[in-house]
């Protein structure tokens, strides 16, 4: 099958790897395959917090079996997300590294409410179409998200950390179920859970639906012991946990609807879910079709559209939260824009607009941290971009975006390694010859520059006409300072009077 059609996204989770491909039909996607491998990287996170060898492996080689069915597919229609145990592990860099050398495709480590939000999305996509306020669940291997919302928009997102994967490792050591370790498992998730309470209120919703793993499985030992309608319910719960007190191992207990695989984290799972259902004063839970990778595929092709892009929507409501001035954000990022297209005009043209609109989005937060210092602005702004939540955003993209405002003034060698990227590189150069030449905070007279980048010879020239330099010689004066911001990166600019 040609893959020009098809979809796929990969959920890198503390118990499983998924890939889910489908295919563009007439606006919808149809399910082609998927697949699902039990990889348990949750449990091999050490007491530093690293991943060990083992669990990078098992990893790796389960991606490197997914790389081998996506090849052929086109990047963009792509998309990997690693969740809790990756935002956890500090030596990911080394992980993800390879793992996109395995799969052929980046993966992405995506905050916990980014999660929850493709979580929802994907839960909506497969739910009918209703205007009932959900309350959507999903435990994790190693966090729990909450979702409020109605249709396919999420209103409400958390992320807690705590999951069958974690909690199994720590209350039901050596795989034994007994009601002690079940009533402090449950105690200790309530003690986590217990900030939910306000914002998940029961006046707040009017369904409950779980997805994914646990409550997934969950469902499916019920269905299998003869409670047809598909719901979960507190007292159906106390049932699923007498059996496994009375089976006191995962050796001992004889559940139909339970795979092998989800045995060992089922107790914890199980602990986590009761705590939600107490907590939130749940009657009972439907299990829904639609997960995290479900939102990831509905995501990326809303990403085919600017407009319907939920990054450049986050992108104005932040700096409508900073109160960034719009005029000079829009001035600037016209500039920019302008500035920028000449240097990649010979590059793939996906990848010029990829780079355009992130560029676009630097643009347009440059200032948003002008109201914490006028001095130090682009500081502050980077540090609000690495701390933010935004939805739609992977860690790596706001890290990067905060780069950009760190370096779009002063010196750069604050930089590092980012030199090494030429998309970054052309960007950064665009971004500070824009704000440099908007400085006046009014649209300035580009009509006779002309600029070139030069990859090879790791330079850019500019050339400016002599009678632009006399009628701005302001602008002229903070050229000259760019060429010898410069000097010390590796690159060179060189302007030049015609």
């Amino acid at each position: 099958m040609q893959a020009k059609n098809l979809f796929a996204a990969i959920d890198l989770g503390s118990n499983s790897f998924r890939l889910e491909i489908g295919e563009l039909e007439s606006g919808h996607l149809r399910r082609v395959e998927y697949i699902k491998e039990t990889v348990r990287q949750g449990n091999g996170l050490d007491s530093d917090r690293n991943l060990t060898s083992e669990a990078m492996q098992r990893g790796w080689d389960c991606l490197a079996r997914f790389g081998e069915r996506l090849a052929g597919f086109k990047p963009d229609h792509v998309r990997a997300v690693a969740t809790q145990t990756l935002r956890e592990a500090k030596n990911r860099d080394l992980f993800v590294s390879r793992a996109r050398d395995m799969l052929g495709f980046p993966v992405e480590v995506i905050a916990g409410r980014e999660e929850a939000r493709l979580i929802y999305l994907g839960a909506a996509h497969l739910l009918p179409d209703s205007q009932e306020n959900r309350l959507v669940v999903d435990i994790g291997g190693r966090s729990t998200e909450l979702i409020l919302g109605q249709g396919l928009q999420a209103n409400t997102l958390e992320s807690y950390r705590l999951g069958s994967v974690a909690w199994s490792m720590k209350y039901f050591k050596d795989g034994l179920w007994t009601a002690s370790a079940f009533k402090a498992a449950e105690i200790a998730a309530k003690a986590i859970l217990d900030e939910a309470q306000p914002l998940y209120t029961r006046e707040k919703w009017d369904r409950a639906y779980g997805t994914s793993g646990t409550i997934g499985a969950v469902a499916d030992m019920l269905v299998a012991a003869g409670w047809n309608d598909g719901l979960i319910t507190a007292e159906r719960l106390q049932w699923l946990k007498d059996k496994l007190i009375k089976a006191h191992t995962a050796d001992n207990l004889k559940l139909n609807g339970l795979r092998e695989d989800r045995k060992p984290v089922i107790g914890g799972g199980l602990a986590v879910l009761m705590a939600v259902f107490d907590l939130l004063h749940i009657d009972s839970m439907q299990a829904a079709q639609g997960a995290l990778r479900h939102g990831a595929l509905f995501d990326m092709l809303d990403r085919e559209s600017p407009q319907a892009d939920i990054r450049t929507r986050m992108v104005t409501g932040l700096s409508q939260r900073f109160g960034v001035d719009n005029k000079q954000a829009e001035r600037v990022t016209r500039t920019a824009q302008a500035l920028f297209a000449p240097m990649v005009s010979h590059q793939d043209a996906e990848e010029r607009s990829r780079g355009l609109r992130k560029l676009q989005w630097a643009a347009r937060l440059h200032e948003v941290g002008i109201r914490i210092s006028h001095s130090d602005y682009h500081k502050h702004g980077a540090y609000i971009l690495d701390n933010t939540d935004m939805p739609g955003f992977n860690l790596d993209e706001l890290h990067r975006l905060g780069l950009l405002i760190l370096g779009h003034r002063g010196k750069l060698r604050k930089l590092g390694e980012a030199f090494d990227d030429l998309l970054f590189v052309q960007q950064l150069m665009a971004l500070r010859l824009a704000v440099a030449l908007c400085h006046a905070r009014r649209d300035p007279d580009i009509s006779s520059l002309q600029i070139e980048c030069n990859p090879t010879r790791s330079r850019f020239d500019l050339a400016v006409s002599k009678s632009w330099t006399e009628q701005w010689p302001q602008s002229a004066h903070l050229l000259n300072e760019e060429i010898t911001a410069w000097q010390k990166t590796g690159w060179e600019l060189f302007v030049t009077k015609t």
